[in-house]
């Protein structure tokens, strides 16, 4: 999963973009409003950590028009304003959650997770396709209970798919959501990461369909 961390305090950026990466995200991060809104508008992310008190333009300008503009990706609101009416003023203007500051860490994980799970339509932390089990809150994997060991970017891999079982996903999908920044489109790197899962999920388990991407599908019934 792709984020986009939007904070002007590097006391704070640094160890948060560092949590969120040991989570399996990829996060890329502004830390002006302006940069934010450019990024926001231009990139396929799966959620946002929006701060409100930016330079150039504030947060809630920046969330508004994102709004406007149709973009619908999840936002979790950061910010030291922890006043009842400015958790309206976010909500009203298309935030999805809303954390003050100081907060914990887990904490911002926990909503996050619940943000991506609910706008892909998932209500349960624990993600199944057949066999196949993924827990988002401990990152772990299991066939028929029994635990999978799996590389950060072969996880980061399954648990997009998971998110959409049984819908076709591109290859050029899964580099805007998997990497940060920018990456060598024309690398076979995804191919590679589809073939090391393969031989560690059940057969079948991943599809390839020819010209469109790759499914995960459960197995049919015997």
């Amino acid at each position: 999963m792709r984020l986009l961390l939007v904070e002007d305090e590097p006391a704070l950026r640094t160890p948060l973009r560092a949590a969120l990466e040991r989570a399996g995200y990829a996060v890329d991060e502004a830390n002006n409003g302006g940069d934010a809104l450019h990024l926001g508008d231009t990139e396929p992310y799966d959620a946002v950590v929006l701060d409100l008190g930016l330079p150039q333009l504030d947060g809630l300008t920046v969330l508004q028009r994102w709004r406007a503009a149709g973009r619908t990706m999840p936002v979790l609101i950061l910010t030291a304003r922890d006043r009842w009416h400015d958790k309206v003023a976010g909500i009203d203007a298309g935030a999805d959650d809303y954390l003050a500051k100081p907060f914990h860490t887990e904490e911002l994980l926990a909503r996050l997770r619940a943000l991506i799970r609910r706008s892909q339509g998932q209500a349960s932390s624990l993600l199944h396709c057949g066999p196949v089990s993924l827990d988002t809150r401990s990152g772990r994997v299991a066939i028929d209970g029994e635990p999978v060991s799996l590389t950060s970017h072969e996880y980061r891999l399954l648990a997009y798919l998971m998110h959409r079982p049984g819908r076709v996903v591109a290859r050029s999908e899964l580099f805007d959501h998997l990497y940060a920044g920018e990456v060598d489109r024309d690398s076979n790197t995804i191919e590679v990461f589809i073939a090391r899962l393969r031989r560690k999920l059940p057969p079948q388990a991943i599809e390839t369909v020819r010209g469109l991407g790759y499914r995960l599908v459960p197995p049919a019934a015997g």
